[in-house]
């Protein structure tokens, strides 16, 4: 193993020097939170794609092959739908809004009047999502060192908090374009045609496993559409997608970047079904579906090309959690943090919280990036089961605010008092409806969606309509002018 734990070793040591690079870079607002809005279509499509392909992706992935067979890569395929959809109906109107984070495109939209109760729901969607990525380095240190599973945690989280904290978007952008390399060799052009031949050709895989392997729709279609709600819808909503495509230097970027990198997540998924069906014909009893990833890896590929599997698994993990991370930060320190201060100081303002020239706005969202980074490190280590966080995360997320968030896009009517019942209601209903069903029941989330939107359209169509003036204004913005970025400096050539 020692030329694999070298290969693991350089690429972490990579990940910190691009922190370091990145530190010198990000030295405004814009830059450290949204690399300036300068990302061209081939680093765009790439960091896209890295964010969210994370360790659900492709140890979930597999392990979903290995137990459905290849109708397991319907979770990583609705995550792929969403992205297209996201780039092609929404990502240029939220490019050209120049926001920061989506609790500012609702207060936008209705008025100054939603921020904050979104903010805490989307602060608490990010919380648990970078919780439950920095979970997953156990799994994979597990296999590399033979870890404990709290040194683990801290070693994989303590290097992403400290690339994030030191520059912010840029150091996530350079090293998620090394994790997306990465992945692609790891998993695509090494780890795929490995595991189809050493399971012996697909003819053999078929010889070996029952038919309903190879069943589109062996999942079941109950599972399927449950996947479309949470993830595809939850795709068009995530501050964490949002904030990426924040980074586009163009609304054609945004829209043809992330066209590309949701087709990209659909062949990500359709190969990690068929090494997981691999994997079955391989090690028919293995103790658990989701160790099919780590086993196929440990036992069948050669020095070297393991070690870079390895760090294609890791190279997943963390380009999901340092992407969840700046998230979380960007949500705490401008949403909810900025909110409070502004009305203890009486400002009234909702946003931005004091003049510019009275405090270094890079270094207070990296104290909150530490911050939040300590935290998710900690609850990471405290919490066990990653599938029921995970789902509470997205739960809140689609229940709470899919409804406002959509229905401010795509509906003139809907209002300030619409949205915040929307949020409030769904929100609550999903959280109540866990309790009486349990978190991984599918009624939640169809419930707590379905009165959000109910009462979302009720309450809008029974309060004052939203001020014309606002709605110009809302729409001066989606069509993109006049904004200017108030902290950027001189600006650079876009990046590619």
């Amino acid at each position: 193993m020692a030329v694999d734990y070298a290969v693991i070793v350089v690429y972490l040591a990579g990940m910190l020097a691009m922190g370091w690079w990145g530190m010198h870079r990000a030295k405004s607002k814009s830059e450290f939170l949204v690399a300036g809005r300068r990302l061209g279509p081939w680093m765009y499509s790439g960091t896209m794609a890295a964010i969210v392909l994370g360790g659900a992706s492709t140890i979930g992935g597999v392990g979903l092959g290995y137990q459905y067979g290849l109708s397991g890569a319907w979770m990583v395929f609705t995550i792929g739908l969403g992205l297209l959809a996201l780039s092609v109906f929404f990502s240029a109107r939220i490019a050209r809004l120049k926001v920061y984070t989506v609790s500012e495109m609702l207060d936008l939209r209705y008025g100054g009047r939603a921020g904050l109760i979104s903010g805490i729901v989307m602060w608490a969607y990010t919380l648990m999502l970078a919780v439950t990525s920095t979970i997953a380095y156990a799994t994979i240190f597990d296999v590399l060192f033979d870890m404990n599973r709290t040194v683990a945690i801290v070693l994989g989280g303590a290097i992403v908090v400290a690339y994030s904290t030191l520059g912010g978007m840029w150091s996530i952008t350079l090293t998620d374009m090394v994790q997306f390399v990465v992945k692609t060799i790891g998993v695509l052009l090494l780890l795929l045609p490995i595991a189809v031949v050493k399971a012996g050709g697909f003819s053999e895989m078929k010889a070996q496993l029952p038919t309903e392997y190879f069943d589109p729709l062996g999942i079941g279609g109950e599972t399927i559409f449950t996947y479309v709600l949470i993830y595809t819808f939850g795709m068009l909503i995530g501050q964490d997608i949002w904030q990426r495509v924040f980074t586009a230097r163009s609304d054609r970027t945004a829209r043809w970047g992330g066209t590309v990198a949701g087709t990209y997540c659909l062949v990500y998924a359709i190969a990690g079904a068929v090494i997981g069906t691999a994997a079955k014909v391989m090690y028919p009893k293995l103790p658990s579906a989701d160790a099919a990833f780590a086993t196929i890896v440990k036992d069948e590929l050669p020095v070297g090309v393991r070690g870079l599997v390895l760090a294609a698994a890791l190279a997943a993990v963390m380009s999901t959690s340092s992407g969840a991370l700046i998230a979380c930060a960007t949500v705490a320190n401008n949403d909810i943090w900025s909110r409070l201060r502004g009305a203890v100081a009486g400002s009234g303002s909702g946003s931005g919280g004091g003049d510019a020239e009275e405090r270094d706005e890079v270094r207070g969202n990296r104290v909150f990036v530490l911050i939040m980074g300590i935290a998710v490190i900690l609850i990471a280590i405290a919490l066990n089961n990653v599938v029921e966080a995970l789902t509470v995360a997205y739960n809140l997320l689609v229940g709470g605010l899919l409804v406002p968030i959509l229905g401010g896009l795509l509906w003139r009517r809907g209002t300030a008092a619409g949205a915040l019942a929307a949020v409030s209601v769904g929100g609550v209903a999903v959280i109540g409806l866990m309790a009486g069903y349990g978190i991984l029941a599918n009624e939640p989330v169809f419930y707590g969606l379905s009165a959000s939107l109910a009462v979302y359209v009720i309450v809008s169509l029974a309060t004052k309509p939203t001020d014309p003036a606002v709605l110009s204004a809302w729409r001066e913005r989606v069509a993109g002018r006049g904004i200017a970025e108030p902290d950027a400096p001189a600006r650079e050539p876009a990046t590619t």
